[in-house]
């Protein structure tokens, strides 16, 4: 299973990358090989207000439909459009182009409560 050190992970299965107030939110490796092969992503609605914890998309698979959460607090900035047409990318570049969208941060000290890669593995080997 790839586990990125340089991510943080929430106990939903959201990997989370920071770059300054923003985040970047996309399924680990784990979550997508659970789902199995992904068929469809909500768009998430841009300009949206979330709180830690919120349901702000849906990812279906052939296997499951699976509610997306905020791992911390904002307002959502952008939304991965590739995923309309290749929502396959959640399985075949997890890390990378299969991030699904970017939120703006209302307190940063939330990203700091998230898991570390040890403690994620802890959670998904446990």
């Amino acid at each position: 299973m790839n586990i990125p050190d340089d991510l943080r992970y929430s106990t939903d299965h959201e990997w989370i990358r920071r770059d300054g107030d923003v985040i970047t939110i996309g399924i680990t490796d784990y979550a997508q090989d659970s789902l199995g092969d992904v068929v469809f992503v909500e768009q998430p609605e841009v300009g949206q207000t979330l709180a830690a914890a919120d349901t702000f998309t849906e990812v279906e698979s052939t296997k499951s439909v699976s509610d997306i959460y905020a791992p911390v607090s904002g307002t959502i900035t952008e939304f991965n459009a590739e995923l309309e047409d290749q929502p396959e990318l959640l399985n075949s570049d997890p890390y990378g182009m299969g991030w699904i969208c970017r939120i703006e941060m209302a307190d940063a000290t939330q990203f700091d409560a998230l898991l570390d890669a040890a403690a994620y593995r802890e959670l998904i080997e446990g």
